[in-house]
C-alpha cells in the first residue's frame, strides 16, 4: 500500500527563453498555495495566484516579454512551462489519485472542471458566452487568452481537461471561476492517495 506522502519532493524549476518571451518559473506541488507571481500582464497574475492558492501548489513565476505588441506570447508562453513543470514535477505518477473534479461560484459564474493525470493530452473547453474571447479584461488581457492557457497546460503537462463555463455574465467573473475551477480539481488529482498502490492505471504507466 502506498503512503499518503510522495518518495521524492514533488519540485520543478524551469526557464524558457525565445526572442518573445523570458520565463522563470519553479513550483511544488505539496505546497500550500503561496504564489509570487510577476508575469508583467496583471489579469494573469491575479489567475495565476489563484491557481496556486487553491491547487496548493507553491508558485512562483519571473516573466517579461513583448506585451508592447500583445500579451499572448507571454501569457500563452507560461502556460507551456508551467505544464512542463507540472510533469515534471509529477514524475512517475505514482500512488496519486488521479482524477479530481470541481465545480466553483464566482457571484453569477459558475464552472465545472475535470481533471484525469492521463497522460495523454486532451481539453474540451465549452460554456463561454458568444464574444467572450474579445472582451479585454482588465483593458490589457483578452478573454481568449483563457482557453489558449489550458490548451498549452494541458498538452505539456499530458492532462486531460474538461472545463465547462455553466452560467456567467461578468467577463472577470468567468475566467476567474475557471482558473479556480480547474486549480481545485488538480488539486484533488495530485493528491497522494494512500489507498493507491503503484500507478493508478490498469497499464501501470501514466
Amino acid at each position: 500500500m502506498s503512503s499518503s506522502t510522495p518518495s521524492s519532493p514533488r519540485v520543478a524549476q524551469l526557464h524558457r527563453e525565445t526572442s518573445e518571451s523570458s520565463i522563470e518559473l519553479s513550483l511544488n506541488l505539496d505546497g500550500t498555495g503561496v504564489g509570487d507571481i510577476q508575469t508583467s500582464v496583471p489579469f494573469f497574475d491575479h489567475l495565476l495566484t489563484a491557481f496556486a492558492k487553491h491547487s496548493l501548489t507553491d508558485l512562483t513565476v519571473r516573466a517579461r516579454g513583448d506585451i508592447e505588441i500583445d500579451v499572448h506570447h507571454t501569457v500563452e508562453d507560461i502556460g507551456i512551462v508551467l505544464g512542463q513543470a507540472i510533469k515534471q514535477a509529477l514524475g512517475d505518477k505514482s500512488g496519486i489519485s488521479r482524477y479530481g473534479d470541481a465545480l466553483v461560484p464566482l457571484d453569477e459564474a459558475l464552472v465545472q472542471a475535470v481533471v484525469d493525470i492521463s497522460g495523454r493530452p486532451y481539453l474540451v473547453h465549452t460554456g463561454e458566452p458568444a464574444g467572450f474571447e474579445f472582451h479585454l479584461i482588465g483593458g490589457h488581457f483578452t478573454g481568449s487568452m483563457v482557453r489558449h492557457v489550458f490548451e498549452a497546460i494541458s498538452f505539456h503537462a499530458a492532462l486531460t481537461v474538461h472545463v465547462t463555463v455553466l452560467g456567467g455574465r461578468d467577463p472577470h467573473h468567468i475566467a476567474e471561476a475557471e482558473f479556480k475551477a480547474f486549480a481545485r480539481a488538480f488539486r484533488q488529482a495530485k493528491a497522494m492517495d494512500p489507498l493507491v498502490s503503484g500507478i493508478p492505471s490498469t497499464k501501470g504507466a501514466l
